[in-house]
């Protein structure tokens, strides 16, 4: 069993899988991807990146507003645990890729571990698009978790990842053990406006998304000291899923649908929820981490220092120790009340 300390020396919990930031060399030509993921996957230097995409598979989802299966892109467990498995969502137009640090450290830590890409973005195949609005993404998911997952989840959710972890926790608390929300973006507004548009202008804005250089500013306003190559082999990454021909399509649905806004729902949040945050989110301020943490009914607070927006990404040894810690924590209390026979 691994023993948890109070330690902030993130190296010598996990040493066997380093995670600092360098220059990134190619790997051997032989990496075999999924034949379903963007060919630009072969240019990226990353090797985290390069080694959770070759556990990237679809499985089929079947759902009420489509026809068809849909083929759901996902990572799953190499083993399966006593304890209850952990599930990683991504953020805001975002795939598992994101998860491609902190998700090694997880599971050398024993845990059960699924990454899961949310409809609409990820590399599932939308060919065939379906509906992408709040309720469709929490049907897939929720026929996803039915299908495949089968237990009580710790649901991990960063940014708009954390609007779509309540969403679901309240809407199906059978699914839900325990949260754990990273810089959580659930106190905007929504999209709503987006839906008055005109749809040549919904789609004009969604294609900025798309666009090498609004994503590589975005990297540079989410991460803290990340070296200008790194930012590049980051913004490649951040944007392979948006090589799909759907993808606009499935984004403009989302948008103009009105999106997530569950500030209304985080006091019907009942499990027990661990909130993560980067000191020094340059894009959700940590004042709301504040707030989230005093108005969720059963809450604690981590922020971790010389961090931006994606912790995960940033710091994924301490934000893999805080998980740990957390379920660690939940295990014995949860033990203590379990009735003598």
């Amino acid at each position: 069993m691994l023993t948890l300390t109070a330690t902030t020396s993130a190296p010598t919990l996990f040493p066997k899988c380093k995670t600092q930031r360098r220059r990134f060399t190619v790997l051997a030509a032989d990496d075999k991807f999924p034949s379903f993921l963007p060919k630009q996957m072969e240019q990226i230097k990353d090797p985290f990146a390069r080694k959770l995409a070759n556990r990237i598979e679809r499985l089929p989802v079947n759902v009420s507003f489509s026809e068809n299966s849909i083929m759901s892109s996902c990572v799953k467990p190499l083993v399966q645990s006593k304890q209850n498995p952990v599930v990683l969502l991504h953020g805001f137009d975002s795939s598992c890729l994101e998860w491609r640090y902190t998700f090694p450290l997880l599971e050398e830590a024993g845990l059960e571990t699924w990454v899961v890409d949310i409809l609409g973005w990820g590399f599932s195949n939308l060919e065939r698009l379906p509906s992408c609005d709040v309720e469709s993404k929490r049907q897939h998911f929720y026929q996803l978790w039915k299908s495949y997952i089968k237990r009580p989840m710790t649901l991990v959710g960063p940014s708009l990842g954390a609007a779509v972890a309540v969403d679901f926790a309240v809407n199906h608390p059978e699914a839900v053990e325990n949260l754990v929300l990273i810089d959580a973006s659930v106190y905007a507004e929504g999209t709503g406006n987006l839906a008055k548009l005109p749809r040549a202008a919904a789609y004009a804005g969604v294609s900025l998304l798309k666009s090498f250089p609004l994503r590589l500013y975005t990297i540079f306003l989410a991460f803290k000291g990340v070296s200008f190559s790194t930012s590049l082999d980051w913004t490649n990454i951040g944007r392979l899923h948006c090589l799909y021909p759907w993808w606009e399509d499935a984004t403009v649905n989302f948008m103009i649908s009105g999106g997530y806004n569950v500030s209304r729902q985080i006091d019907q949040v009942k499990q027990k929820t661990l909130i993560i945050w980067g000191e020094d989110d340059q894009i959700v301020s940590n004042k709301l981490a504040v707030r989230l943490h005093c108005e969720l009914p059963n809450a604690i607070i981590r922020q971790i220092p010389n961090c931006g927006h994606l912790p995960h990404v940033e710091k994924p040894d301490s934000v893999a120790r805080l998980i740990l810690e957390f379920m660690q924590d939940y295990c014995q209390k949860k033990a203590q009340f379990v009735p003598m026979k």
